[in-house]
């Protein structure tokens, strides 16, 4: 099989890699000049995901993968298999903006050939595929969709940092516009997967799946804030109710924290909700978990007492731990809130100079004492924070559950916590 990946991310890159490990031709695109020499030096433009140095450099060495910023180009090849993985970009609000992916598709649409099936895996409204994909699709190139060409829903449900390892062992679900092109797509995919490829019947079930599986989550956090803040009235701890609801197998309740970030799952309930602005409980569950960078800081000065003035550490800035990316990170939220109070919000996290967080909004921690701290993302570093790493802090809220609480509480400081 030959085969064109289009966006070399973090996503794009390892799906690019496995195609060429199952012994397929395969060529990279990506505006990236940056991404693109890097690929076909044999090198990850990013660290972080095991398995895929090894794997981008056999290929290379192998003449099985290359790389290029000529999308139309590599598609004018005819390839079997074209896969487009490009972002689909929201604003503070997640309001979709949809200049990148029609892009791509101009791109692919010009070099579409007869004979040829496009996956598109970034995650979707329902009836994207149908209504905008293939339509633009076709126009770009003049074809007949579902008869030169076909068009399949794919949606990736891999996590970075173990996309091999997800790839491997989660069902790839193909949704078609018909039931030739969905058999199309299944077979491509088996081609280089082995786990089970699952056809779901049209591109609407499989875009509906990716919008279930994130939209769940979010609720299921927001019912484990509301818990958490439940629980901070009543004097009880959140963890051992949960842990004890868990202990039988009809209760699945996630843990409660200080934000829900990333690219995921803050923005994909509000594509379910872009097609179904009736349902209540994805709308309540945004609200409620969108509301805790400012719980926490509540919960902070109800402790630490008038905030104002005050130098607070915000420690994380990240969405989450081991992870360079500040998509709807929960320390915006907190930042503002602080601001809100009067405090002086400063930060810190060791996966950013200063430089970046400046860049950010953010005022670097200068390394003075403060006031009171904030733990905002859950890097592996904080686990051994002691007093004089958050700043000498007399109140530390730790919004993760990441500190050694009771070495802190040693040295006499104030160690909070959402439920307990």
């Amino acid at each position: 099989m030959r085969a064109v990946v289009v966006a070399l991310g973090k996503i794009g890159l390892p799906v690019a890699a496995q195609l060429a490990h199952a012994g397929h031709d395969v060529v990279g695109c990506d505006i990236s000049a940056h991404v693109v020499a890097e690929v076909n030096a044999g090198r990850s433009p990013f660290p972080g995901e095991p398995g895929l140095d090894e794997r981008l450099a056999a290929a290379v060495a192998a003449g099985r993968l290359r790389a290029q910023t000529d999308t139309a180009a590599a598609v004018a090849e005819a390839p079997d298999l074209v896969i487009a993985v490009p972002p689909l970009m929201v604003d503070a609000d997640a309001q979709i903006d949809w200049a990148i992916l029609d892009a791509v598709l101009a791109d692919i649409g010009r070099g579409l050939r007869a004979g040829t099936t496009v996956s598109v895996e970034t995650t979707l409204p329902v009836g994207t595929t149908r209504g905008r994909i293939a339509p633009a699709l076709a126009a770009a190139s003049g074809l007949t969709a579902e008869q030169d060409f076909f068009t399949v829903f794919s949606p990736e449900r891999v996590f970075s940092g173990r996309v091999f390892a997800d790839l491997a062992t989660y069902p790839k679900l193909v949704g078609g516009l018909s039931a030739s092109g969905e058999q199309r797509g299944i077979e491509l995919y088996g081609s280089f997967l082995d786990a089970e490829v699952r056809g779901l019947g049209s591109a609407e079930a499989a875009e509906l799946v990716k919008l279930a599986e994130t939209t769940y989550r979010d609720i299921n956090i927001g019912f484990a804030n509301e818990l958490a803040r439940f629980a901070d009235t009543v004097g009880v701890d959140v963890e051992q109710v949960i842990d004890a609801a868990n202990s039988q197998p009809f209760s699945h309740i996630h843990r409660p924290g200080i934000a829900v970030g990333g690219h995921c799952i803050p923005v994909y309930p509000r594509f379910y909700l872009a097609g179904d602005p009736a349902a209540r409980l994805p709308a309540a569950a945004r609200a409620v978990n969108d509301a805790m960078p400012a719980y926490a800081v509540e919960r902070l000065a109800a402790h630490a007492g008038d905030l104002r003035g005050r130098r607070v550490l915000i420690l994380g800035v990240a969405y989450r731990g081991g992870v360079k990316e500040t998509a709807f990170s929960g320390a915006f939220g907190v930042r503002d809130e602080l601001e809100r109070r009067g405090a002086e919000p400063l930060a810190s996290d060791p996966l950013y100079a200063d430089d970046e967080l400046r860049a950010l909004g953010f005022t670097p921690w200068d390394g003075a004492p403060v006031d009171a701290a904030v733990v905002q993302a859950d890097h592996a570093e904080y686990a051994a924070l002691d007093h004089a790493a958050i700043g000498g802090a007399a109140t530390v809220l730790d919004g993760r559950g990441i500190l050694d609480a009771g070495a802190l509480r040693a040295a006499g400081v104030t160690v909070l916590a959402l439920g307990r």
